[in-house]
């Protein structure tokens, strides 16, 4: 479940789990005063699996037509 911030003109800020269809929440579960979500800056993304790295993709060396060129490119 993703963590949403959330203001409070009285308490100041404060997290939530919710669900992602679950509706934003209006009013402060502490004093009961108007809130608004803050657009969060971390996003908690997470890399599984080869091809995420440069060395993982890299073309070998060996010579081989394998790899791209600058012929490739220009077209």
């Amino acid at each position: 479940m993703p963590t949403y911030e959330y203001s409070c003109k009285n308490c100041g800020r404060f997290e939530v789990f919710q669900k992602i269809t679950a509706e934003s929440l209006e009013e402060c579960p502490t004093c009961g005063g108007k809130v608004h979500r803050l657009v969060s800056k971390n996003g908690n993304i997470i890399f599984k699996g080869s091809g995420f790295y440069v060395t993982d993709n890299k073309p070998s060396s060996s010579g081989g037509s394998e790899g791209s060129s600058s012929d490739d490119k220009a077209s």
